[in-house]
């Protein structure tokens, strides 16, 4: 392999790991990978019918 060919394949992964890196710290500040209350839900109750009753008690409910 050419030296050029080493060289931009080194650059892309270099600007492609900046990017997810940047792509992550987006995530953070903007509050995608908050969500206390996950774990514990799984805790509290047994059964799949009891997550999603209490999914459909939990939905916001649109204002008309």
């Amino acid at each position: 392999m050419s030296s050029w060919v080493i060289a931009l394949m080194l650059g892309m992964s270099i600007f492609m790991g900046l990017m997810g890196l940047i792509a992550f710290l987006w995530g953070l500040k903007n509050g995608q990978f908050d969500d206390k209350d996950k774990m514990m839900q799984g805790v509290l109750f047994d059964s799949t019918d009891d997550l999603n009753k209490l999914a459909e008690t939990t939905k916001p409910r649109n204002k008309q």
